[in-house]
This record gives C-alpha cells, sequence and structure tokens, in this order.
C-alpha cells in the first residue's frame, strides 16, 4: 500500500496512524501542501478533490481520511476496530461525522492559522473548537473510549487534531478526561506521533 500524506496534516496522521496500528505494511509518498502539489494535475488525477490523504492499495485508490480508516478496517476484517452490530457501528458513525464536522470546523481550522498560515478568524474557530472539546470530555466521563468500550476508529478520527489542538492556542488543560484519553491512545501498540508544530500555546 502506498500513502499519499504530509506529515503536517492531521487527516494524512489519522490514515497512518491507522496503519501503523494495524501493523499494515506500507509505503508513504509525501505531497508538500506548502508548494500545492495536491493541486497539480499528476495528483488531482488521483484525488480530484485535491486533498490528502490518499491510499492506493494496488491500484484501488481510497480518498477522504475516514474512508480510508473504514476501508482499512473492511479489508483487514477488523471488526474490533469497525464494529458490525448496529449500536457500536452507529456509535462509531457519529464520531466519524464529529471528525468531519465539528473536529474540522474547531480544532483543525484553528491550527490551520498558526501552522498553515490559513485566511481564517481565531475568534470564530477557537470558541467552536472549545465547544466540541467540551462535548467530547462529557463522553469521556467515566469512558476510556469514545465509542464503545474499546478502542475504535472514531478515537483514531479524533485523535490528532485534538492532540495538536494547542498548536491553534486551543488550551487542553480544562480537559482532563481528554488528556487522559490522549494518552491511552499514545499507549496503543503500534502507535505513531504526530509531528509537532512549535506554535500557538505548543510555542
Amino acid at each position: 500500500m502506498k500513502l499519499y500524506y504530509h506529515p503536517l496534516s492531521g487527516h494524512s496522521h489519522r490514515a497512518r496512524l491507522f496503519l501503523s496500528l494495524l501493523g499494515v505494511r506500507h509505503e508513504l509518498v509525501m505531497v508538500d501542501l506548502f508548494v500545492r502539489a495536491h493541486k497539480e494535475r499528476d495528483f488531482l488525477a488521483l484525488n480530484p478533490f485535491g486533498q490528502l490523504p490518499v491510499l492506493d492499495d494496488d491500484g484501488t485508490i481510497v480518498s477522504d481520511s475516514n474512508a480510508i480508516l473504514v476501508y482499512l478496517a473492511k479489508k483487514m476484517g477488523r471488526t474490533d476496530w469497525l464494529p458490525e452490530d448496529p449500536v457500536g457501528g452507529a456509535a462509531v458513525q457519529r464520531w466519524l461525522s464529529v471528525a468531519a464536522g465539528q473536529i474540522a470546523y474547531g480544532p483543525a481550522m484553528a491550527r490551520l492559522i498558526n501552522v498553515f498560515n490559513a485566511p481564517l478568524r481565531a475568534e470564530e474557530v477557537v470558541p467552536r473548537a472549545h465547544a466540541i472539546l467540551m462535548l467530547i470530555e462529557d463522553a469521556l466521563n467515566g469512558c476510556d473510549w469514545v465509542a464503545t468500550h474499546r478502542p475504535t476508529i472514531a478515537d483514531v478520527a479524533l485523535y490528532s487534531y485534538v492532540a495538536r489542538a494547542p498548536e491553534g492556542d486551543v488550551d487542553l488543560a480544562p480537559y482532563p478526561h481528554i488528556r487522559a484519553w490522549l494518552a491511552r491512545v499514545e499507549a496503543l501498540p503500534g502507535f505513531v506521533e504526530f509531528q509537532k508544530t512549535p506554535v500557538g500555546l505548543a510555542a
């Protein structure tokens, strides 16, 4: 398998992290976001949306980070990471939607301002980040993992941008359950770190 990625992309990290947690051998192909290589013709042939990551599984092309998580779990038959029962499957899907919605428009956007100089308004996105973090904090009260009693792709989908929220000036100090959950994810066999950037509160 080949994973087209960028080391500072949280969406890319989701896919890379899950490949590593599964122990799947893969090749990393760096696509330089800073020179807009993801908008060049060759890359657009892989993903017309011009977004990272993209997984190439021997000619089967899968784009979108959450879709890659689902694809890998299904391909590897890992029902521990993606439950097949209706309740477990729905719980995971709920958090995948959060990762694509509130996380993308909250912690991820806040981080984009400092890491990629994105023309966004911190006074809008930082409060949005805290709003979803408060919901995750409540969900983790008395629970080790967000969706079920064990880690799932929901945890993988949420991890990267929550872990690096301080790079977007989003303080994690008020969220002890989230900080404990981050430590549990980082203790999983095969965990691979999301590259840190000394900006925001992490500077």
